[in-house]
């Protein structure tokens, strides 16, 4: 038993050493990735609320809808937006990284350029494949149309780009939705 005790109290320290440097917003998606990655049944406390009982547990199913309404705000991992919008190439890939950092990480985080460096670390965290040549990733989603040239390397989502990835992907959903009507 204090063995087990003596693991836990171990867990707790380095999660909390990994979040100190973090904002808070960084922290609520961190937890709720690793809540989802770990199948945790998370059940959010209501303040003064903390026993044994009311811990999330390992191994059950998670239920994300009941984590509440200001959950549903709180930014969206990168490899949750890849998983979701199924990007097919690298050019919607960068379009995605593009609109992710404009929009869906912390307000704190947020950028409206994107240069080579974030299209090499977001594939990274999403484990998407890297490109070949990673320093032409940006200028193929200008001459596809998703991205504007700002200068210096820097790139901004375009209105195409936003609408690629709002309501395009994944490919195919949108589009055979429509034909029916």
């Amino acid at each position: 038993m204090a063995e087990h005790i003596d693991k836990e109290v171990e867990a707790i320290k380095e999660v909390l050493h990994s979040l100190e440097p973090l904002t808070s917003e960084t922290r609520v998606s961190v937890l709720e990735y690793v809540v989802r990655r770990l199948k945790i049944d998370f059940v959010p406390l209501q303040k003064n609320e903390v026993s044994s009982a009311s811990m999330p547990r390992a191994n059950t199913t998670i239920n994300v809808a009941d984590m509440g309404s200001e959950r549903q705000s709180a930014p969206t991992h990168i490899k949750h937006s890849k998983e979701m919008k199924k990007p097919s190439s690298d050019t919607e890939m960068a379009a995605l990284v593009a609109y992710h950092l404009a929009n869906e990480v912390s307000p704190n985080d947020r950028k409206d350029r994107i240069t080579a460096k974030e299209i090499e670390t977001y594939f990274k965290i999403a484990e998407y494949p890297l490109p070949r040549k990673i320093q032409n990733t940006l200028p193929n989603a200008k001459a596809a149309g998703y991205l504007d040239a700002v200068g210096n390397g820097e790139y901004k989502l375009n209105a195409v780009g936003h609408n690629l990835v709002v309501h395009s992907m994944p490919r195919g959903t949108v589009g055979k939705a429509a034909k029916r009507k």
